[in-house]
């Protein structure tokens, strides 16, 4: 675990849904740190500091990468 760094914060466990089914496709390893807490309580999320996205330090660029994709103002999913 000590490989793995976070590359993005989400409020929000709906942001990651499809973000999850990318890395899952693509085989990245990945967790989400804080993901059920937030589920549950989701008005906390700030205080859980978020959902955290945890990738290790190979995947970093391409998780990226990923992200930025989806954020591209055409698609604006994430």
């Amino acid at each position: 675990m000590s490989e793995f760094i976070t590359v993005a914060v989400f409020n929000f466990a709906h942001e990651i849904t499809v973000l999850k089914t990318i890395l899952e496709r693509e085989g990245i390893p990945y967790l989400f740190h804080n993901e059920n807490l937030v589920s549950i309580d989701p008005l906390a999320s700030i205080a859980y500091g978020g959902i955290q996205l945890k990738v290790h330090l190979n995947d970093v660029q391409k998780v990226q990468q990923i992200i930025d994709d989806l954020n591209r103002p055409q698609l604006n999913i994430v």
